[in-house]
């Protein structure tokens, strides 16, 4: 996939791999903001939507009262934009105050009778109003591969310092501790040596022939 900018050739996009996969916008969003809060460079993400749709969401039924107070809001609010501009030319507080009321009188009535003649004249062909917006049937979070291990660690919460070691346990030796004897060292000190079984066993002979003699 490449990205042709307005100048010079076409430069190839990051490569990216598949960090996660959501079927909502909200959970990618906030698959990204946990990585921001661990310190991850979110500039090294993508949120891209695959199976895109268009999705209207009906959102009530339009009658001929309704569609001429709908068209009378938005004709009042382009009244009040036209009586302010219309004001700033008058000279006294009260001209202002009076142009733009009845700026917003006009609008609203012209607004209204427009909306009902509209819906009117439809012959009941859309009497529903709703709202139109593009989802998407999947949203991928993808990563830049250089950093996709990082991303995993944190999304998994393996989160440990680069120089930790992990160490197997070594086996309990048991709860009588192995018999030891004194050597002495080269400093004047002793240490403590493990005597053998075997060595253990002879001496146990020896003590009992002397005794016997």
């Amino acid at each position: 996939m490449y990205e042709t900018p307005t100048h010079g050739p076409a430069m190839p996009l990051a490569d990216r791999r598949l960090l996660v996969s959501y079927d909502r916008y909200t959970a990618a969003q906030k698959t990204v903001d946990t990585l921001s809060d661990a310190g991850f460079p979110v500039q090294e993400l993508a949120i891209v939507g695959t199976d895109l749709r268009t999705e209207e969401k009906v959102t009530g039924r339009l009658t001929n009262g309704r569609a001429a107070l709908t068209g009378a809001v938005s004709g009042g609010v382009f009244g009040l934009v036209v009586g302010l501009f219309l004001g700033l030319f008058t000279t006294t507080s009260t001209s202002f105050v009076a142009l733009v009321l009845w700026s917003i009188l006009w609008g609203a009535v012209a607004g209204a009778a427009f909306g009902f003649t509209s819906h009117m004249f439809q012959g009941g062909v859309r009497d529903f109003t709703s709202r139109n917006s593009i989802v998407a049937g999947r949203y991928d979070v993808l990563v830049t591969a250089g950093v996709w291990e990082r991303a995993q660690t944190i999304l998994q919460g393996g989160l440990a310092p680069a120089d930790t070691v992990v160490v197997e346990r070594p086996p309990s030796a048991g709860p009588v501790p192995p018999a030891t004897s004194d050597v002495p060292t080269t400093d004047g000190t002793t240490a403590e040596h493990e005597i053998p079984a075997q060595r253990r066993a002879e001496d146990a002979d020896a003590e009992t022939g002397t005794k016997h003699r």
